[in-house]
C-alpha cells in the first residue's frame, strides 16, 4: 500500500497516511479537523547498495588516489584531496 503525505491547510500539520490507490484522498486533518491537501512526493525509489564498479577503472577510484580520503570508491567532493 502506498504512503501518501498530507498537509493541513488550517494548522499546518504534516502527516503520512497508508492508503490503497483506489481510496479517495483524505479531506480532514486528524488533529484539528481542518481541510487537508495531499502532497506530491518522490515516494520510495529503487536503491542499489554496494560497490559502484562503473565509476572506477581497474580498481583505481575516479579521483586518481589509491584510497580517497573519505574511504569511498568515488570522490566525495568534501575535501580538496578527493577532487
Amino acid at each position: 500500500m502506498p504512503t501518501y503525505e498530507y498537509v493541513c491547510l488550517s494548522c499546518g500539520e504534516r502527516f503520512d497516511q497508508f492508503q490503497r490507490m483506489e481510496d479517495a484522498p483524505l479531506e480532514k486533518c486528524p488533529d484539528c479537523r481542518g481541510p487537508v491537501r495531499r502532497l506530491i512526493t518522490g515516494g520510495g525509489g529503487f536503491i542499489m547498495k554496494g560497490s559502484n564498479e562503473m565509476s572506477s577503472k581497474a580498481g583505481v577510484p575516479s579521483c586518481g588516489r589509491e584510497t580517497p580520503c573519505c574511504g569511498r570508491d568515488i570522490p566525495c567532493g568534501k575535501s580538496e584531496e578527493c577532487r
